[in-house]
């Protein structure tokens, strides 16, 4: 009805390609045109400019020879101001994005192992961008966006991954188990190593104390023995004396001995308690004592 009037309609985000006599005339913009069908103008057909999306699914190999699927997502459009190319240069635009696609990834992907395909995916789109940005602008055609969204190992080479994944993680867990094992062991070694030591270390102390006090008492031994010899000696060679006046001159012979040892000191560090010469009648006292227990026990 339209043309019947002459008149057509261009919707929003469209434009039409207006003929005449078979040849191109204009490109229509959104709204209503005249097209006078009697003087061989007519409607080539419309061309949308919204944005469009085109997914690409790719098989190749990497590096390492393993099969993938890389799908691709190209988001372009057509340019108002080169409408005419893109209506008239290209047949099938989504065969040729695609055909563009597969040369791209073919030539990029093969250079990669499949651990870095996977890591330079933006690398793959970015090249797939570049070489469709070239080739399409010719034709009218904008490349806004391309995205790697997925690269798909074959299923078999999948399975095996998970399976090498699932064996490191066991040989850590076994290492880790092993491991804590050993630290336990080590421990239990460790504090049996210090018990010994103790003991060992209580069993020479006591050792030590034990010789030591045989030496004090075989020392004190050894002095009482020679008292009583001499007491006996001076008894025999000096008549008329008795044990009581033998002690009393040793012990007054021996305190200022002692008395002279700790003047001759430079750097002594004696403690001296209240006394006097009278008080060793007293000591004397107490060792004769000592000596006639001893004597009366053997």
């Amino acid at each position: 009805m339209g043309n019947f009037f002459c008149c057509v309609q261009v919707g929003q985000s469209t434009v039409a390609v207006r003929e005449r006599f078979g040849k191109f005339d204009k490109v229509l913009e959104p709204g209503c045109h005249c097209l006078p069908w009697f003087l061989g103008s007519q409607l080539a057909g419309k061309l949308s400019l919204r944005l469009q999306q085109l997914d690409v699914r790719c098989e190749t190999k990497t590096k390492d020879n393993v099969f993938v699927n890389v799908v691709a997502s190209i988001q372009y459009r057509a340019l108002a101001d080169k409408a005419n190319d893109a209506f008239y240069k290209l047949t099938n635009t989504k065969s040729q994005i695609q055909a563009y696609v597969f040369d791209v990834i073919r030539a990029s992907v093969p250079k990669l192992n499949l651990d870095d395909a996977f890591e330079q995916k933006n690398e793959i789109a970015r090249a797939v961008e570049d070489e469709l940005e070239k080739a399409m602008s010719a034709y009218g055609f904008e490349i806004v966006q391309t995205l790697i969204v997925d690269i798909e190992p074959d299923e078999r080479v999948k399975r095996a991954m998970n399976e090498i994944n699932a064996g490191k993680i066991s040989v850590i867990s076994s290492v880790l188990i092993r491991t804590a094992a050993r630290m336990r062991v080590a421990a239990t070694e460790k504090a049996e190593a210090e018990k010994i030591l103790q003991i060992k270390r209580a069993e020479g102390e006591a050792e030590s104390k034990y010789l030591s006090g045989l030496g004090i008492a075989r020392q004190r031994q050894a002095i009482v023995d020679g008292l009583r010899d001499s007491v006996l000696g001076f008894s025999i060679n000096v008549p008329g004396t008795t044990a009581k006046d033998v002690m009393d001159m040793v012990l007054v012979t021996q305190y200022f001995d002692t008395m002279k040892e700790i003047g001759a000191a430079s750097k002594s560090s004696t403690v001296f308690i209240p006394h006097g010469p009278g008080a060793v009648r007293d000591v004397a006292a107490q060792i004769r004592d000592g000596l006639l227990q001893t004597s009366s026990h053997e």
